[in-house]
């Protein structure tokens, strides 16, 4: 069995003054940090032994698909083979293990909500219908064109894919698409309340101002209109009596604004129950701060341009308004009167059959 110098022995080493490493024995990574501080330190040098170490630099996840302009398929043997290729595989795997966490998160029940990811010039991977995002396959995804046309999948597609689709013909950012029914910011679709802005950094950073679609029937082209516009300058669009739904540069970030939206709705909402609803909001000079983080990560925020004075703008927003309607008015002198006569009338006759 090789001898092992562990980050302990190297440490004995150095203290011994021995800075020579028998051939043939296994250094730790631990003891070649130790080993690696003295050279840069002392000059020493080390045995061959120990290996060089070359810094790597730090990556960010990026789940981002690309493909090259002009070179969709066409044919249906070429189609078929990119459809069931590793890359279009690995993303399928990716949607249905998003549609376990939407589900797992109860952003949706039944058959609801959504997923799309744009794939080329025009091809879009897209969810099939009448299946819960819970319980998905990779062979039920489907594959269709930006007019909705599906070129592959034996499981049918979504119909509300329409909707994405117009999403991502006037916002050439949106790769990805992500529909759920989130409670909380369901409730504020419902309501018709749009959240309020300057409150939380993270979400003026990775959501912007979350935008309202007025309600049109799901799945129709009424529907995929009004979201397709409101899109172009939201990431995340409230449809009214319906749903949220959210874009990103892949699938991985769209959903996560799914997350972002309901976590803030959640919270405003429950803010709003406390302190009379007197809610406190950052400067619209932080606000600034924020947008031009935003532009740094690559996102734009259509109130680059805006004074401070609109960035924190709420006026619309009123919480725990409580409405009068069918209060009882205050009874009237004389009407307390005929109850004071009333009442003694009836104590009168009660004392009298007592005797």
């Amino acid at each position: 069995m090789k001898k092992v110098i562990t980050a302990a022995d190297a440490e004995a080493m150095i203290r011994s003054g021995n800075t020579t490493i028998p051939k043939g024995v296994i250094v730790t990574p631990a003891a070649q940090d130790v080993f690696s501080g003295l050279t840069k330190t002392f000059g020493v040098s080390l045995s061959a032994a120990v290996p060089t170490l070359t810094k790597e630099e730090p990556i960010l996840p990026n789940y981002e698909f690309h493909w090259t302009p002009g070179k969709d398929p066409k044919t249906p043997q070429e189609i078929h083979a990119f459809f069931h290729s590793p890359a279009i595989v690995k993303l399928k795997e990716r949607m249905v293990e998003i549609g376990q966490r939407m589900w797992a998160r109860e952003y949706t029940d039944g058959n609801g909500g959504n997923l799309t990811i744009r794939v080329g010039d025009n091809l879009v991977l897209c969810t099939p219908t009448l299946v819960s995002k819970g319980f998905m396959t990779v062979e039920q995804m489907g594959l269709v064109d930006l007019e909705g046309n599906q070129l592959a999948g034996k499981f049918k597609r979504t119909s509300e894919c329409m909707t994405h689709l117009a999403i991502m013909k006037r916002q050439p950012k949106a790769k990805a698409c992500c529909h759920a029914h989130p409670p909380h910011g369901t409730a504020f679709a419902v309501a018709g309340v749009q959240p309020p802005t300057c409150m939380i950094p993270e979400a003026e950073v990775f959501l912007g101002q979350i935008g309202m679609a007025e309600y049109r029937t799901p799945g129709t082209p009424a529907n995929a209109e009004v979201v397709g516009n409101a899109a172009v300058d939201h990431m995340a669009v409230l449809m009214v009596n319906h749903g949220v739904i959210t874009w990103g540069k892949d699938i991985e970030d769209a959903y996560w604004k799914m997350e972002n939206v309901e976590s803030y709705c959640k919270t405003v909402w429950v803010a709003s129950q406390l302190n009379g609803g007197n809610l406190l909001t950052i400067t619209g000079g932080q606000a600034k701060e924020l947008i031009a983080l935003r532009k740094v990560l690559g996102m734009d925020d259509k109130r680059a341009n805006w004074k401070e004075c609109q960035l924190c703008d709420n006026a619309d927003f009123h919480p725990g308004t409580v409405c009068n309607i069918g209060t009882p008015a205050v009874a009237s002198a004389s009407s307390n009167a005929e109850a004071e006569a009333l009442v003694k009338a009836i104590t009168d006759q009660i004392i009298a059959g007592l005797k």
